[in-house]
């Protein structure tokens, strides 16, 4: 399986997901950082992290 992180735009979601599941990344809490490329960067990283570790459902 060659899942991918996807943008996302349904009627009561917008945000990045997976290409091959129903896994979709909800933040736990607002950015944090002191500048907003940091917000950027630590928002990415946990996406990226929270990504990197879902296990797909079967279909």
């Amino acid at each position: 399986m060659s899942r991918k992180l996807v943008w996302i735009e349904q009627q009561r979601f917008r945000g990045f997901g997976c290409s091959e599941c129903g896994w979709r990344f909800k933040p736990s809490s607002a950015p944090t950082g002191t500048s907003f490329d940091e917000m950027m960067r630590n928002f990415e990283l946990q996406r990226d992290k929270e990504f990197t570790s879902h296990v797909c459902a079967d279909p």
